[in-house]
């Protein structure tokens, strides 16, 4: 048996002996250079059923168009383009992708088009940031949009009906480079940077591996040392991914959506001693509107008279104490006793934080 084979056979059997409740490497961190690219592109949508735009930059396109074809339209003459509407075209180049294979497409409208639906877009080149043309796209368009309107000027939507979606509409002309064969070593980057996290990495791929294959750089980059040929690199990295490490506690925190009412307390967020009470002000307003009739003969009107009837009432603010080093469990039960909505623990977050009785970082969006 070679040594390459003993490597290999020694690899799996710590992916099998890894432990159960730890995450693979390939769901912990990606390898640089391998990555996804956007492109863009710009474009006409024909075939539409009265729907296209009244935009003037969808007129020179069109003229532009006819012009390539050798047909040249009158200056002062206005083509209206109802079946016409201008796109941009969006997709993602994924990597390792090859000329001649196909990625789905994303095209949206940039005039004042009411619906894609039924629409073919024509042939447009997809660009890349450094300006270079990476793929051809071209197809009818699947749109899950759609409206309704009526002669009084009532109108429905459902979903948007001004993007549509082509699988497999463009065709990639041009390959992106990717560094994945070049140097002596595999580098990964954490999706969650973390200390701990970059040393229990390497510690794993050292031990399955053999001493110094791996070193961090940092709270997020990891490099191997790899073996230069191609074939070699894929089956090497195969195993490599699938390596299990146990990642460490992400540090302790409350996320608070202010829009939502949304709260999100982390496991390990601790609370010091702190007494806590918060009450509510509930302001009613109420209009009694009274008519008063004038006497059958009098020569007076029917007037009507306002009466209105202001109540404010105060909840009982009930307190509840923090013990010291409360837990997750803890926190949610004082909570829960006390019946308080989702913007009152909004509030009283804020002010343990303030207090400095909160060991967490807070965080709103």
């Amino acid at each position: 048996m070679t040594i390459r084979r003993c490597v290999v056979l020694s690899l799996m059997l710590a992916v099998i002996a890894a432990p159960v409740m730890a995450d693979r490497l390939k769901d912990l961190a990606r390898i640089k250079g391998v990555r996804n690219n956007q492109l863009v592109g710009y474009g006409l949508v024909v075939g539409l059923d009265g729907t296209g735009d009244k935009a003037p930059f969808t007129n020179q396109t069109f003229r532009n168009m006819m012009n390539q074809f050798g047909i040249t339209l009158p200056e002062g003459v206005n083509p209206n383009l109802a079946n016409v509407a201008a796109v941009t075209v969006s997709a993602n180049l994924p990597p390792f992708a090859k000329a001649g294979q196909e990625i789905d497409i994303t095209v949206s409208s940039i005039g004042n088009s009411d619906s894609l639906r039924g629409g073919t877009l024509l042939m447009s080149p997809l660009k890349g940031a450094d300006g270079n043309v990476y793929a051809m796209a071209q197809g009818s368009l699947v749109v899950g949009g759609f409206g309704a309107e009526g002669q009084d000027g009532s109108r429905i939507t459902v979903n948007v009906p001004s993007v549509g979606r082509i699988p497999n509409g463009a065709t990639i002309e041009r390959e992106i480079v990717s560094p994945f064969t070049q140097g002596d070593t595999i580098t990964f980057h954490l999706m969650r940077p973390d200390f701990t996290t970059a040393r229990r990495v390497v510690e794993v791929v050292n031990e399955s591996l053999g001493p110094d294959m791996a070193y961090a750089h940092d709270a997020t980059s990891i490099s191997v040392r790899a073996p230069r040929d191609p074939s070699q690199r894929v089956s090497f990295l195969s195993i490599l991914e699938n390596l299990e490490v146990d990642p460490a506690e992400d540090a302790a925190k409350v996320v608070i959506n202010s829009r939502t009412g949304t709260i999100v307390v982390g496991q390990n967020v601790r609370v010091n001693p702190a007494a806590v009470t918060h009450g509510n002000l509930t302001v009613t307003i109420q209009e009694n509107p009274e008519v008063q009739q004038p006497n059958p003969f009098a020569a007076g009107t029917t007037a009507i008279e306002q009466d209105t009837q202001i109540a404010i009432t105060e909840d009982p603010a009930r307190m509840f104490k923090f013990g010291p080093a409360v837990t997750l469990n803890e926190i949610v039960q004082a909570v829960n006793q006390v019946g308080a909505a989702p913007g009152d623990v909004m509030a009283v977050l804020e002010a343990l934080k303030q207090a400095g009785a909160l060991r967490a970082e807070l965080i709103v969006i």
